[in-house]
């Protein structure tokens, strides 16, 4: 096992080298999945711990790893050396390259360095049916995780439209803490 994960100190921890070498593990399923089967994953695990902990914890435990993954994708897919407008296009063709959705940006407050943005067509909720409330906290943490990286300020994202709630987007409000 230390060979799979070389470049983390155990599975427990993650590191980006834990996510392995997926084009050499499954040379002929290939890297892409279908959704359901991400969602599947994604909503069984909030499941058992909203069980466990309560909703919000559960959702607090998302969006705390959806973080983590925001900042290690940052890290490890993005150039940070870019401007905030080329990285704002980087990351939009990184999404959308990486089939995890189609970010557009609707404000941006210069002196503040407050955010609001949509992602389009996302993992997590487009085409579910409508609960009345927003789902996206993977997608808080992880887009507060990309903008902590790239500026080194701290970010409170929420979101505060979903397809859940009967939009065809999800907006979300970052915020410099």
């Amino acid at each position: 096992m230390a060979n799979l994960f070389k470049n983390s100190l155990s599975i427990n921890e993650f590191t980006w080298g834990n996510l392995g070498d997926i084009k050499e593990g499954r040379e002929d399923l290939g890297e892409e999945m279908p959704v359901i089967v991400y969602r599947l994953m994604q909503f069984t695990l909030l499941d058992v711990l909203t069980k466990d902990f309560g909703s919000e914890r559960a959702n607090d435990f998302f969006r705390r790893a959806g973080f983590l993954a925001g900042t290690e994708f940052a890290r490890n897919t993005l150039d940070l050396s870019l401007d905030f407008s080329g990285f704002l296009a980087a990351l939009s063709k990184s999404l959308s390259d990486n089939k995890i959705g189609i970010l557009r940006m609707e404000a941006i407050d210069p002196d503040t360095g407050n955010l609001v943005l949509t992602v389009g067509q996302d993992l997590d909720c487009s085409g579910l049916p409508i609960m009345n409330e927003t789902v996206c906290n993977y997608d808080e943490g992880f887009i507060s995780g990309i903008l902590n990286t790239y500026t080194g300020r701290d970010y409170d994202v929420r979101e505060i439209d979903c397809w859940a709630t009967g939009d065809r987007v999800c907006r979300f409000s970052a915020n410099v803490e």
